[in-house]
């Protein structure tokens, strides 16, 4: 893998210097403002990573526009974006409620959608043109519960879910997948992201005997609970979603904070597990000032899976749907490639903290056999 830190400049050029001589242009819809903001920062900065380390050939021009968090500004961004028809494909927000908002827009000017939204609902609406890049609840929720059920022995867990569709999908999978294994949850509780005080569900999952959290929440809400039960004393297993991994939450808590708590993710690119994510994650800090995360690294390889398409001779949007449908690509984090509903990544990981750092450990892998 060439060093992404000797182009990197091209970055601090912006677009201007990415249009010269552009040959394709590669719009980025991303939240950065709003309660996503540091996970859609995260998202953007893998984008543009990617896009500004094209392979030799490939000259591509982007833009980012801010999505925030409502469906009807994504579906306006999308439309100025792509309204001069010359995009090939589009990076598109992680925010489940604005995918689903554009699937319907995708569809009708037959435009790919590279996202990295968790929220299953997006892939089951049989749209040919939006392709996940992260694992689906599906994956996700699988290796958090697994590794609850086979490797903390819980038995009488609460789950702690956001309101929003990103925690309702989520929740409802753990639910289902906890049923299957034959554990009935203590307690449950929907969470909006604007609630600060997480005394009053700690409070009720005590009286009401768990044993454990299962937690699928965004960053915020889960640096709240971790701290709260923390705060508490209590010794309570606790297994998140990914928003644990991501460096932006951890830094919220204190590494005693985190001590034994576990996190289910797509990877960890902190951890540095293998030599050419050890360079991704130097070349980004150096870039960003900041560590990337999981949604980074997922980004950044879908950017580059769409960019070796272009490499390969995908022209039109057209020719990047079928190289996203029928290609495998071996990217950082897994080797991605569609399930024929545009599923691309089929793999995650479990991290967990020692209290002492807040650089987690890899502790399992759930690997879906590769095709």
């Amino acid at each position: 893998m060439r060093s992404i830190l000797s182009l990197s400049i091209l970055l601090s050029l912006g677009t201007a210097t990415s249009s010269q001589a552009a040959d394709a242009f590669v719009p980025v819809l991303v939240p950065v403002t709003g309660f996503l903001a540091v996970e859609g920062a995260s998202q953007r900065d893998g984008a543009l990573l990617a896009l500004t380390n094209p392979p030799a050939g490939v000259k591509v021009r982007y833009d980012v526009s801010d999505t925030g968090t409502s469906p009807e500004v994504a579906v306006n961004a999308f439309a100025r974006a792509t309204g001069d028809g010359t995009a090939i494909a589009v990076v598109a927000p992680m925010l489940g409620t604005q995918m689903l908002a554009l699937l319907p827009v995708a569809l009708e000017n037959k435009l790919p959608l590279l996202t990295i939204s968790g929220t299953a609902a997006i892939t089951q609406k049989g749209n040919p043109y939006v392709f996940r890049f992260f694992p689906d609840d599906a994956t996700t929720k699988s290796a958090q519960v697994r590794f609850a059920i086979e490797q903390k022995h819980i038995k009488k867990p609460a789950i702690i879910s956001q309101t929003d569709a990103y925690g309702q999908s989520g929740g409802a999978e753990i639910a289902k997948l906890l049923k299957q294994a034959g554990v009935e949850p203590a307690y449950q509780e929907s969470v909006d992201v604007s609630v600060k005080d997480m005394s009053p569900i700690i409070a009720k999952a005590k009286a009401a005997g768990v044993d454990s959290l299962l937690l699928h929440l965004h960053g915020g809400s889960t640096a709240l609970i971790v701290k709260a039960v923390a705060a508490a004393g209590l010794d309570w297993t606790i297994v998140s979603g990914s928003a644990i991994s991501q460096p932006a939450t951890v830094e919220l808590l204190d590494p005693a904070d985190l001590k034994g708590v576990c996190g289910e993710t797509g990877s960890s690119p902190i951890s540095a597990e293998t030599p050419e994510i050890a360079t991704f994650l130097a070349d980004y800090t150096a870039k960003f000032k900041h560590a990337p995360d999981a949604f980074s690294l997922a980004q950044f390889d879908a950017t580059s899976m769409l960019l070796k398409a272009m490499a390969d001779g995908a022209k039109t949007p057209e020719d990047v749907t079928k190289a996203l449908s029928s290609g495998k690509f071996k990217g950082l984090g897994m080797t991605y490639y569609s399930d024929g509903k545009g599923n691309m990544a089929h793999s995650a990981v479990v991290i967990c903290y020692d209290g002492k750092s807040r650089i987690p450990a890899v502790a399992q892998h759930y690997d879906a056999p590769t095709p």
